[in-house]
């Protein structure tokens, strides 16, 4: 029985019954007794959401997570040992470095041990143990690629880590190349880096001078084409320029690429590159790559236009890329622009530069029986170069009445003879469409 001074008669709800709201035959039935228990109430669980205040504000343990290697499943007979034989097999480096090289990985994924701590149990420093992480992934790649038994083993031995490491950014298909010019060749790991850089700079220079005669497929032409590019940067006569031209005719590979670098160290080679047009002048033509943009490591972007005159005339002139992040800004709204690499003819544009789109290059004073009728091609033009100065150089100048287009592309000597002293603007270079194809292009294994 409750007290009337018990302390537990303020936390009792009162209730207040109205039995006139009640009916009749529900009013003559006996209420039933409530009864009050003394123990207090259960505490009540709230369940906080993951955004709550109360959990970020104190984390329950650190954020930051060290690195781990994407899985690498082990071979059998070492998934089998404890860590400690584990680690026993690195630091008396038990077997081929590619057979415990895995263990690496494994150990760093699980979490137990850092680059850092494991170096000071097997001595295997965090260079060293990123380098034979990264070899093995690059080993099993060009086996899966079809590579021969004899090139499998000709890696090994640990010094030759350092060569498939040095060839990691390839894709597969590039890998298998490079790693069997760099074992034919007895290339140390500077030369197998050299091979690397060498094949992924090779598309970048489509417009530069003998790119035609180097086959991209081969590792060695495209050794030599580099080794051509940098004998150029030295003067006639010096050590350098001998040097540079005499590693790439021993690394060339092709009958047409032997043939250029002769006649570059003959001081026969080619003052210039590109698809001739009528009287044999040659400009700048480019074939776009599929994910070449993705690649490239300076863009541009240009407003694109057709073949009117007054659509060439309200594009924008001012695009410009601005801050740290180098956010691109207009001065005007536009509704359709190009990204392109910034190829070497495009590095006089400061301003003024547009691409006009035609559905073909008839456009273009090309030789008749050409590509002209197959493919729509981008024309990139200089706005701010409009005066008719070179003879050879082309020009974008309205067309008459009774042609098809409003513009069109002339020369420079053939504008003089008519009088035309400015035009609309300079052709820098012709843009061709890619192609599936073509056998130069990125592949989805570059993205691995």
């Amino acid at each position: 029985m409750l007290s009337l001074n018990s302390p537990f008669l303020s936390q009792l709800p009162l209730r207040h019954h109205h039995r006139r709201h009640l009916p009749a035959a529900a009013a003559s039935v006996p209420l039933p007794v409530v009864t009050a228990s003394l123990e207090p109430p259960p505490p009540k669980l709230i369940l906080l959401r993951s955004s709550s205040p109360a959990l970020t504000r104190n984390p329950p343990e650190s954020l930051y997570q060290p690195f781990r290697p994407p899985p690498s499943p082990l071979p059998a007979e070492l998934a089998a040992l404890d860590t400690a034989s584990q680690l026993n097999v690195l630091s008396n480096r038990l077997g081929l470095w590619h057979s415990y090289a895995p263990l690496i990985a494994s150990l760093l994924r699980d979490g137990s041990f850092t680059p850092s701590s494991l170096e000071e149990i097997t001595g295997i420093s965090g260079h060293e143990q990123n380098r034979l992480i990264v070899a093995d992934q690059v080993r099993n790649s060009i086996i899966e690629s079809g590579a021969s038994p004899e090139l499998v083993a000709a890696f090994d031995s640990v010094s030759s880590a350092a060569l498939l490491y040095e060839i990691r950014l390839l894709s597969a298909v590039q890998r298998l190349a490079a790693a069997e010019y760099t074992v034919g060749n007895g290339l140390d790991g500077k030369g197998a880096a050299d091979v690397a850089r060498a094949i992924k700079d090779f598309p970048k220079r489509k417009t530069e001078r003998g790119f035609r005669s180097f086959d991209y497929n081969s590792p060695g032409d495209c050794l030599a084409f580099m080794m051509i590019r940098l004998g150029r940067e030295h003067e006639e006569g010096s050590e350098q320029r001998a040097a540079a031209f005499a590693r790439a005719l021993a690394a060339v590979v092709t009958d047409d690429a032997r043939k250029a670098v002769e006649e570059e160290i003959a001081g026969k080679g080619e003052e210039g590159d590109g698809d001739e047009l009528d009287g044999g002048v040659r400009v700048p033509v480019v074939r776009l790559r599929i994910g070449e943009v993705a690649e490239a490591t300076s863009v541009v972007i240009l407003p694109v236009c057709g073949g009117d005159v007054g659509e060439l005339a309200e594009a924008p002139r001012d695009v410009r890329g601005s801050g740290e992040f180098g956010v691109v800004t207009a001065e005007k709204l536009w509704r359709r622009w190009v990204v392109l690499p910034r190829w070497e003819p495009m590095t006089a544009i400061i301003g003024g530069g547009v691409a006009l789109e035609f559905k073909d290059a008839r456009i273009l004073p090309w030789k008749v029986n050409r590509w002209s009728k197959e493919e729509g091609i981008l024309v990139l033009l200089d706005r701010d170069r409009k005066h008719v100065e070179l003879d050879d150089g082309f020009y974008l100048v309205a067309a008459s009445d009774n042609e098809e287009s409003e513009l069109k592309v002339e020369r420079g000597w053939k504008l003089k003879e008519e009088g035309v002293e400015e035009s609309l603007g300079s052709v820098v270079l012709v843009v061709r469409p890619p192609k599936d194809e073509v056998e130069d292009q990125l592949s989805d294994e570059d993205w691995e």
